[in-house]
């Protein structure tokens, strides 16, 4: 850990196009981009061991701010020791602000300049999350990576709506800046918004950037919108981000969308999809999905992947796996968590690899080939 930097740093080693590969380098550890951030919502990747987790090759992890707060609270939090030290995980945290569950699963939420007040989904309490009330918590919980305060719209929705949204969030980034201060060795990222519509992405990317955050996320998408549709954002704000600093890509997504975006330019992703497909039976692999329900699999004896390095993949038969599913087994939820999470941070060593390599596009069309030959083998 000694010769980690004081400091928050973004490198970037090597471009194939749009793409980068590179580092982020903080006090805690490295992340090496492009990075999938498993999603650790309330103190935990579901179905996971923290240990497993950081051997399957991730970096960093997410908390989320609004599960937190709730439940066990930030404050105490910051008496047990702080989150790392909760969940047992010594490398990077980035924190998510909050903001997005509040809009989805809060009840009785009420919007303003101040903030959102709102009931929690667990107990119906009522709570205030303001912009600086986001940052201290994330504070509290000791984030290595915090994100700004903003109004997220789910899409379709017509402009007014979308542009309210997106100036109120430029205001709340202000705030936020001025909350977090200066705090040597973590970082605040700002959030652009602006919906599915071209100029207010580029209004809302210049306006963060003469803010001179640490890194700038992509938010407001993979909410309902087409792929096409989160790609062509991409395409619009990537110029108008500075290529010095860290794009994160929120919430996204499937292989095929990290593929997509990371040839656009983006460094960091997060999504719940390979925790949340395991915990229903469907595993991701170099095979394409696999979906573990299906009969088909009853008297398979195969593994997911005789190649694959990870034991859940590796080690166990299609047929087992199968069995632990219909069956509701936990053991069937924690070996396909496993397996997906392992294959997600295969995909990103991959792609990272192929950028050094200049070849990234001849890998996505080797990953995608692989998979249509899978499954045109699986329809015959």
């Amino acid at each position: 850990m000694s010769d980690l930097p004081t400091d928050f740093r973004f490198s970037v080693h090597a471009t194939d196009g749009a793409a980068r590969t590179g580092a982020i380098s903080m006090p805690r550890g490295t992340i090496r981009t492009p990075a999938f951030m498993p999603v650790g919502t309330a103190a935990t990747v579901k179905a996971m061991y923290p240990e497993q987790v950081r051997d399957l090759g991730a970096d960093v992890v997410l908390g989320n701010t609004y599960h937190l707060m709730l439940r066990p609270g930030a404050e105490r939090m910051e008496r047990l020791g702080g989150l790392h030290r909760f969940m047992r995980w010594d490398g990077p945290i980035l924190t998510d602000s909050g903001g997005f569950q509040v809009m989805s699963l809060s009840a009785l939420r009420k919007l303003d300049e101040k903030g959102v007040t709102f009931r929690s989904h667990i107990d119906g309490t009522a709570h205030h999350m303001s912009p600086e009330r986001s940052i201290e918590i994330q504070g509290l919980l000791g984030s290595d990576i915090q994100m700004q305060l903003d109004e997220c719209v789910r899409l379709p929705a017509e402009r007014e709506a979308i542009e309210k949204a997106m100036r109120l969030s430029l205001r709340w980034a202000e705030r936020c800046r001025v909350t977090f201060g200066e705090q040597p060795g973590k970082a605040l990222f700002g959030i652009v918004q602006g919906g599915d519509i071209p100029d207010l992405r580029v209004e809302s990317a210049r306006a963060l950037t003469e803010l001179d955050l640490k890194g700038y996320a992509i938010g407001g998408l993979a909410v309902g919108e087409p792929q096409a549709v989160m790609l062509a954002m991409i395409e619009t704000v990537e110029p108008h981000l500075p290529s010095g600093k860290p794009r994160y890509l929120m919430g996204v997504g499937t292989p095929d969308d990290l593929m997509q975006a990371v040839s656009r330019g983006i460094d960091m992703f997060d999504c719940v999809m390979p925790t949340r497909a395991g915990r229903h039976g469907l595993a991701y692999t170099r095979h394409g999905r696999i979906n573990l329900r299906n009969a088909r699999h009853a008297e398979d004896t195969r593994p997911l992947d005789e190649q694959s390095t990870c034991p859940a993949t590796r080690d166990y038969s299609r047929a087992y796996l199968h069995h632990l599913v219909r069956s509701d087994e936990i053991l069937g939820m924690m070996l396909l968590t496993w397996n997906n999470l392992a294959y997600y941070q295969e995909l990103m060593a991959g792609m990272r690899a192929a950028i050094s390599a200049g070849r990234l596009a001849d890998f996505i069309g080797e990953t995608k080939a692989e998979w249509a030959r899978a499954e045109a083998e699986r329809a015959a």
